[in-house]
């Protein structure tokens, strides 16, 4: 599993003209990509790396701050751009084996008690936010 990890003072996902997803102060936007070889062996940990990453204002987390999460699955997270011009996607969980993969990460979340926004799976989605710092990282699990 694969995250890029934004800190956010706002961040939104909107499907068509219906906002499915947003938070409206400091938080995490989390673009997860799912590898084929992911199971729900890894969903604890990336769920609580999320959770607990100290990398919100004064090395705080959404954990010790409450601050929400705006999760947004993003399979080209897993794009190879080794050869050729054309990415690669071979690398990237089938959209059967990754949706529940995706869905176990965000209840994960929920159960340790984070405020999870989510986007809508599958769909084209416009994905705004405005970042803090801007500070963004990669988180593997």
């Amino acid at each position: 599993m694969r995250a890029v990890v934004a800190r956010v003072t706002e961040a939104s996902v909107t499907v068509g003209d219906e906002v499915t997803g947003a938070i409206d102060e400091p938080g995490l936007l989390v673009l997860l990509g799912i590898h084929v070889d992911d199971d729900l062996s890894k969903v604890p940990t990336m769920a609580r790396k999320l959770h607990e990453a100290r990398i919100l204002r004064d090395e705080e987390s959404c954990a010790t701050t409450g601050a929400p999460l705006l999760v947004v699955s993003q399979f080209t997270l897993y794009g190879d751009t080794r050869k050729g011009r054309r990415p690669s996607w071979t690398a990237a969980a089938r959209p059967e084996v990754a949706e529940p993969l995706v869905t176990a990460v965000v209840d994960a979340l929920r159960e340790r008690g984070a405020r999870v926004e989510t986007g809508r799976f599958g769909a084209m989605m416009a994905v705004r936010s405005v970042n803090d710092g801007p500070f963004t990282l990669l988180i593997e699990v």
